[in-house]
Protein backbone atom coordinates (compact mmCIF):
# COMPACT_ATOMS: atom_id res chain seq x y z
CA UNK A 1 0.00 0.00 0.00
CA UNK A 2 3.07 2.35 0.86
CA UNK A 3 4.48 1.65 -2.10
CA UNK A 4 1.19 2.46 -4.38
CA UNK A 5 1.13 5.78 -2.63
CA UNK A 6 4.56 6.32 -3.40
CA UNK A 7 4.40 5.60 -7.22
CA UNK A 8 1.22 7.58 -7.49
CA UNK A 9 3.04 10.45 -5.39
CA UNK A 10 5.65 10.65 -8.14
CA UNK A 11 3.45 9.89 -11.23
CA UNK A 12 1.71 12.97 -10.09
CA UNK A 13 5.15 15.19 -9.35
CA UNK A 14 6.02 14.23 -12.99
CA UNK A 15 2.87 15.14 -14.51
CA UNK A 16 2.59 18.53 -12.74
CA UNK A 17 6.60 19.48 -13.90
CA UNK A 18 5.41 18.36 -17.44
CA UNK A 19 2.56 20.65 -17.41
CA UNK A 20 4.45 23.53 -15.65
CA UNK A 21 6.75 23.13 -18.64
CA UNK A 22 4.75 22.39 -21.22
CA UNK A 23 2.55 25.94 -20.01
CA UNK A 24 6.12 27.84 -20.19
CA UNK A 25 6.87 26.73 -23.69
CA UNK A 26 3.19 27.82 -24.36
CA UNK A 27 3.85 31.06 -23.19
CA UNK A 28 7.23 31.63 -24.30
CA UNK A 29 5.74 30.93 -27.89
CA UNK A 30 2.62 32.91 -27.34
CA UNK A 31 4.86 36.04 -25.58
CA UNK A 32 3.98 39.22 -27.80
CA UNK A 33 6.37 40.90 -30.21
CA UNK A 34 6.69 44.27 -30.63
CA UNK A 35 6.69 45.70 -33.82
CA UNK A 36 9.54 47.23 -35.16
CA UNK A 37 9.42 50.89 -36.73
CA UNK A 38 12.55 52.80 -38.69
CA UNK A 39 13.08 55.64 -39.65
CA UNK A 40 16.02 55.82 -42.81
CA UNK A 41 17.68 58.81 -44.39
CA UNK A 42 20.04 58.92 -46.84
CA UNK A 43 23.12 61.13 -47.60
CA UNK A 44 26.17 62.01 -49.80
CA UNK A 45 28.93 64.39 -49.22
CA UNK A 46 30.86 65.70 -52.54
CA UNK A 47 34.36 63.77 -53.19
CA UNK A 48 33.66 61.97 -49.96
CA UNK A 49 31.37 59.28 -49.09
CA UNK A 50 27.45 58.47 -49.53
CA UNK A 51 25.87 56.67 -46.24
CA UNK A 52 22.32 55.86 -44.74
CA UNK A 53 21.72 56.75 -41.78
CA UNK A 54 18.70 54.55 -39.84
CA UNK A 55 16.93 54.86 -36.37
CA UNK A 56 14.88 51.91 -35.14
CA UNK A 57 12.52 52.35 -32.37
CA UNK A 58 9.25 50.51 -31.15
CA UNK A 59 6.01 51.53 -29.22
CA UNK A 60 5.86 50.13 -25.92
CA UNK A 61 3.36 50.92 -23.37
CA UNK A 62 3.14 54.54 -25.15
CA UNK A 63 6.13 56.12 -25.50
CA UNK A 64 8.64 55.77 -28.01
CA UNK A 65 11.68 53.37 -26.96
CA UNK A 66 14.73 53.05 -29.35
CA UNK A 67 16.03 49.71 -30.33
CA UNK A 68 19.65 48.88 -29.67
CA UNK A 69 21.93 46.20 -30.79
CA UNK A 70 19.67 44.87 -33.65
CA UNK A 71 21.29 44.10 -36.78
CA UNK A 72 20.06 45.39 -39.73
CA UNK A 73 21.03 44.01 -43.78
CA UNK A 74 21.26 46.43 -46.31
CA UNK A 75 20.15 45.18 -50.09
CA UNK A 76 19.95 46.85 -53.48
CA UNK A 77 16.91 45.98 -55.18
CA UNK A 78 16.97 45.78 -59.03
CA UNK A 79 14.53 44.07 -61.67
CA UNK A 80 13.01 42.25 -58.88
CA UNK A 81 16.15 41.02 -56.99
CA UNK A 82 18.26 41.79 -53.80
CA UNK A 83 21.51 41.98 -53.74
CA UNK A 84 23.30 42.02 -50.63
CA UNK A 85 25.42 45.02 -49.48
CA UNK A 86 26.10 44.69 -45.56
CA UNK A 87 24.93 45.10 -42.35
CA UNK A 88 24.91 47.36 -39.53
CA UNK A 89 23.86 47.47 -35.58
CA UNK A 90 22.00 50.18 -33.67
CA UNK A 91 23.44 51.37 -30.89
CA UNK A 92 22.29 52.39 -27.80
CA UNK A 93 20.17 55.49 -29.28
CA UNK A 94 19.15 52.49 -31.51
CA UNK A 95 20.68 54.57 -34.67
CA UNK A 96 23.32 52.73 -37.04
CA UNK A 97 25.00 54.43 -40.30
CA UNK A 98 25.91 52.16 -43.26
CA UNK A 99 28.88 53.78 -45.28
CA UNK A 100 29.06 53.42 -49.26
CA UNK A 101 32.60 54.21 -49.90
CA UNK A 102 31.77 54.14 -53.99
CA UNK A 103 28.01 54.99 -55.35
CA UNK A 104 28.85 52.63 -58.01
CA UNK A 105 28.73 49.73 -55.64
CA UNK A 106 24.89 49.90 -56.13
CA UNK A 107 23.05 49.79 -59.28
CA UNK A 108 20.09 51.81 -60.47
CA UNK A 109 16.77 50.78 -62.33
CA UNK A 110 15.23 51.68 -65.75
CA UNK A 111 14.40 55.01 -63.99
CA UNK A 112 17.85 55.99 -62.64
CA UNK A 113 16.82 55.27 -59.18
CA UNK A 114 18.80 53.48 -56.47
CA UNK A 115 16.41 51.46 -53.96
CA UNK A 116 17.60 50.34 -51.09
CA UNK A 117 15.83 47.82 -48.64
CA UNK A 118 16.42 47.24 -45.00
CA UNK A 119 15.31 44.39 -43.28
CA UNK A 120 15.34 43.39 -39.67
CA UNK A 121 14.72 39.39 -39.28
CA UNK A 122 13.35 40.04 -36.06
CA UNK A 123 14.16 38.36 -32.83
CA UNK A 124 12.63 36.77 -29.49
CA UNK A 125 11.41 40.04 -28.67
CA UNK A 126 10.51 42.21 -31.68
CA UNK A 127 8.89 41.69 -34.48
CA UNK A 128 10.76 41.61 -38.19
CA UNK A 129 10.19 44.70 -40.24
CA UNK A 130 11.45 46.62 -43.26
CA UNK A 131 12.15 50.07 -45.07
CA UNK A 132 12.87 51.02 -48.04
CA UNK A 133 14.79 54.08 -49.68
CA UNK A 134 14.23 55.53 -53.24
CA UNK A 135 16.43 58.42 -54.75
CA UNK A 136 18.28 59.73 -57.64
CA UNK A 137 22.07 60.63 -57.93
CA UNK A 138 22.48 64.65 -57.55
CA UNK A 139 25.24 66.38 -57.62
CA UNK A 140 26.44 69.90 -55.95
CA UNK A 141 29.20 72.18 -57.34
CA UNK A 142 30.60 75.01 -55.33
CA UNK A 143 32.94 77.91 -55.49
CA UNK A 144 34.56 80.85 -54.04
CA UNK A 145 33.85 84.22 -56.38
CA UNK A 146 34.67 87.64 -55.76
CA UNK A 147 32.81 90.33 -57.37
CA UNK A 148 33.32 94.11 -56.16
CA UNK A 149 35.77 93.04 -52.61
CA UNK A 150 32.50 91.39 -51.45
CA UNK A 151 32.94 87.14 -51.43
CA UNK A 152 30.54 85.10 -52.73
CA UNK A 153 29.40 80.78 -52.72
CA UNK A 154 28.41 79.96 -55.63
CA UNK A 155 26.73 76.15 -56.07
CA UNK A 156 25.14 74.72 -58.74
CA UNK A 157 22.75 71.72 -58.38
CA UNK A 158 22.33 69.36 -60.99
CA UNK A 159 20.80 65.47 -61.85
CA UNK A 160 23.76 63.30 -62.97
CA UNK A 161 22.00 60.37 -64.42
CA UNK A 162 20.48 63.37 -66.49
CA UNK A 163 23.44 65.99 -66.91
CA UNK A 164 20.61 68.38 -66.23
CA UNK A 165 20.52 71.22 -63.95
CA UNK A 166 17.65 71.37 -61.22
CA UNK A 167 16.13 74.56 -60.87
CA UNK A 168 13.56 75.93 -58.28
CA UNK A 169 15.21 73.66 -55.47
CA UNK A 170 16.18 74.79 -51.84
CA UNK A 171 19.71 74.91 -51.27
CA UNK A 172 20.82 76.29 -47.76
CA UNK A 173 24.53 78.05 -47.60
CA UNK A 174 25.96 77.87 -44.22
CA UNK A 175 29.36 77.66 -42.26
CA UNK A 176 30.67 75.48 -39.91
CA UNK A 177 31.00 76.13 -36.57
CA UNK A 178 31.57 74.34 -33.25
CA UNK A 179 28.08 72.85 -32.27
CA UNK A 180 26.14 74.57 -35.04
CA UNK A 181 26.22 75.85 -38.92
CA UNK A 182 25.58 79.34 -39.67
CA UNK A 183 23.45 80.39 -42.14
CA UNK A 184 24.50 82.93 -44.30
CA UNK A 185 22.70 84.54 -47.59
CA UNK A 186 19.00 84.83 -47.96
CA UNK A 187 16.97 82.85 -45.72
CA UNK A 188 15.51 80.68 -48.56
CA UNK A 189 18.35 80.01 -51.23
CA UNK A 190 16.25 78.90 -54.70
CA UNK A 191 18.09 77.65 -57.30
CA UNK A 192 17.53 79.64 -60.52
CA UNK A 193 17.00 78.33 -63.95
CA UNK A 194 20.57 77.35 -64.57
CA UNK A 195 20.38 75.40 -61.04
CA UNK A 196 22.34 78.33 -58.89
CA UNK A 197 22.86 80.37 -56.02
CA UNK A 198 24.26 82.80 -54.82
CA UNK A 199 25.13 83.58 -51.33
CA UNK A 200 26.72 86.50 -50.12
CA UNK A 201 29.74 85.70 -47.09
CA UNK A 202 29.63 88.53 -44.34
CA UNK A 203 32.60 90.31 -42.80
CA UNK A 204 33.77 89.08 -39.54
CA UNK A 205 33.09 85.71 -39.44
CA UNK A 206 36.25 84.75 -37.09
CA UNK A 207 37.83 81.64 -38.18
CA UNK A 208 40.95 79.54 -37.35
CA UNK A 209 43.84 80.65 -39.19
CA UNK A 210 41.34 82.38 -41.36
CA UNK A 211 40.42 79.14 -42.63
CA UNK A 212 36.02 78.92 -43.02
CA UNK A 213 34.36 75.72 -44.04
CA UNK A 214 31.07 76.82 -46.52
CA UNK A 215 28.55 73.81 -47.12
CA UNK A 216 26.01 73.91 -48.99
CA UNK A 217 22.95 71.67 -48.46
CA UNK A 218 20.37 70.37 -50.35
CA UNK A 219 17.97 68.76 -47.06
CA UNK A 220 15.88 65.65 -47.19
CA UNK A 221 14.91 66.07 -50.60
CA UNK A 222 11.95 63.71 -51.77
CA UNK A 223 13.81 62.94 -54.87
CA UNK A 224 17.65 63.09 -54.15
CA UNK A 225 18.61 62.72 -50.29
CA UNK A 226 20.71 64.99 -48.73
CA UNK A 227 23.77 66.24 -50.72
CA UNK A 228 26.52 68.37 -49.37
CA UNK A 229 29.17 70.53 -51.16
CA UNK A 230 31.97 71.48 -48.44
CA UNK A 231 34.17 74.38 -49.98
CA UNK A 232 37.01 75.90 -47.64
CA UNK A 233 38.23 79.44 -48.18
CA UNK A 234 41.15 81.68 -46.06
CA UNK A 235 38.14 83.97 -45.59
CA UNK A 236 37.85 84.25 -41.93
CA UNK A 237 38.66 87.18 -39.26
CA UNK A 238 41.76 85.58 -37.12
CA UNK A 239 40.68 84.53 -34.11
CA UNK A 240 42.72 86.42 -31.10
CA UNK A 241 44.14 84.21 -28.50
CA UNK A 242 42.50 85.05 -25.10
CA UNK A 243 43.45 81.91 -22.96
CA UNK A 244 44.52 82.79 -19.76
CA UNK A 245 46.16 79.69 -19.54
CA UNK A 246 49.67 80.52 -18.18
CA UNK A 247 48.15 83.52 -15.89
CA UNK A 248 47.11 83.49 -12.66
CA UNK A 249 43.34 83.70 -12.55
CA UNK A 250 40.41 82.16 -9.83
CA UNK A 251 40.26 79.19 -12.35
CA UNK A 252 43.36 78.19 -13.05
CA UNK A 253 45.37 75.54 -11.57
CA UNK A 254 46.14 75.62 -8.32
CA UNK A 255 50.17 76.15 -9.43
CA UNK A 256 48.82 79.32 -11.30
CA UNK A 257 46.57 80.76 -7.96
CA UNK A 258 46.65 84.01 -8.01
CA UNK A 259 48.96 85.53 -5.39
CA UNK A 260 46.23 87.93 -3.48
CA UNK A 261 44.60 84.23 -2.31
CA UNK A 262 47.85 82.70 -1.33
CA UNK A 263 48.75 85.81 0.92
CA UNK A 264 45.84 87.15 2.16
CA UNK A 265 44.40 83.95 3.77
CA UNK A 266 47.69 82.88 5.02
CA UNK A 267 48.30 85.86 6.67
CA UNK A 268 44.63 86.10 8.58
CA UNK A 269 45.55 82.04 9.38
CA UNK A 270 48.54 83.09 10.95
CA UNK A 271 47.08 86.32 12.49
CA UNK A 272 44.56 84.08 14.72
CA UNK A 273 46.84 81.39 15.43
CA UNK A 274 49.14 83.98 16.99
CA UNK A 275 45.87 86.08 18.64
CA UNK A 276 45.38 82.26 20.54
CA UNK A 277 49.17 81.78 21.56
CA UNK A 278 48.86 85.03 23.10
CA UNK A 279 45.87 84.46 24.95
CA UNK A 280 47.52 80.99 25.87
CA UNK A 281 50.57 82.32 27.32
CA UNK A 282 48.76 85.19 29.11
CA UNK A 283 46.04 82.48 30.84
CA UNK A 284 50.18 80.74 32.11
CA UNK A 285 51.10 83.59 33.40
CA UNK A 286 48.26 84.46 35.06
CA UNK A 287 47.26 81.02 36.77
CA UNK A 288 50.98 81.19 37.91
CA UNK A 289 50.93 84.58 39.42
CA UNK A 290 47.92 83.23 41.25
CA UNK A 291 50.13 80.36 42.90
Amino acid sequence: MKNMLKYRFVFLALVGVFLCSGSNSVYAQNAKKHSVRMKAYYTKIMDSVSFFKVTAFSRIDKENVDISNIELTFYNELDGEKIKLGTATTDMHGECKFVLKNLNEIKPDSTNTYNIDILFKGNDTYKKASKSVSFKDASITAKIITKDSTNYVSATLKDIATDSVLSDRLLNVQVQRLFRSLPIGKEFNSTDENGTVVATIPDGIPGVNRNLTFEVVLKDSDDYGTVMALVNAPLGTPIKDESTFDERTMWSPRDKTPLFLLIFPNLLTFGIWGIIIYLIINLFKISKSKI
